[in-house]
């Protein structure tokens, strides 16, 4: 029996996401899964909230905030690498540690896939993941993106290197 997902809504960054994604962007441990590998300061950071059209098409990227039904922040989805040309857009999700395990990532993934489906006209959405992340990458997979590509030794932790795998899902 399939579990039902929690409800989610996506929102732009509003200056009061100023702690939340301080904390997030300069959390270490997350380095190891992006392309993040300095701390942020507030100052860039509250600039980043201020600058942002929030407009894939200018920005090239979306950042938006998760909340829960309760009104509560659980989490960050990126929409990143975006390319006109080929309609295509990385995505990358953050859910924090306390909100882990609920849903929340896949409800948000579903609510991003529908909304780049049918708003932004998008052709693919990937997603690059650490391959010995199996939780992420079964939920990717169940909800329609094909692990199709491994990039050897793509990502660093600070003493080894891991193999990444590329899932795309073909809208």
């Amino acid at each position: 029996m399939k579990r039902e997902l929690p409800t989610v809504r996506l929102r732009a960054m509003e200056p009061e996401d100023l702690d939340m994604l301080y904390h997030i962007e300069n959390d270490r441990t997350l380095w190891d899964v992006g392309n993040t590998n300095v701390p942020y300061s507030r100052y860039a950071l509250h600039d980043y909230i201020a600058h942002a059209a929030h407009d894939i098409y200018t920005d090239n990227q979306v950042r938006m905030m998760i909340e829960n039904a309760m009104g509560e922040t659980v989490g960050i989805v990126d929409v990143v690498n975006f390319n006109p040309q080929h309609l295509r857009a990385e995505i990358g999700i953050v859910i924090v540690c306390q909100h882990r395990h609920k849903g929340y990532a896949r409800a948000a993934i579903e609510k991003i896939i529908d909304y780049a489906r049918s708003v932004w006209h998008l052709h693919q959405l990937y997603v690059i993941i650490d391959c010995r992340n199996s939780i992420a990458r079964s939920m990717f997979e169940s909800m329609g993106f094909k692990a199709d590509k491994v990039l050897a030794d793509w990502l660093w932790d600070g003493k080894n290197y891991h193999d990444a795998c590329m899932m795309q899902n073909i809208l």
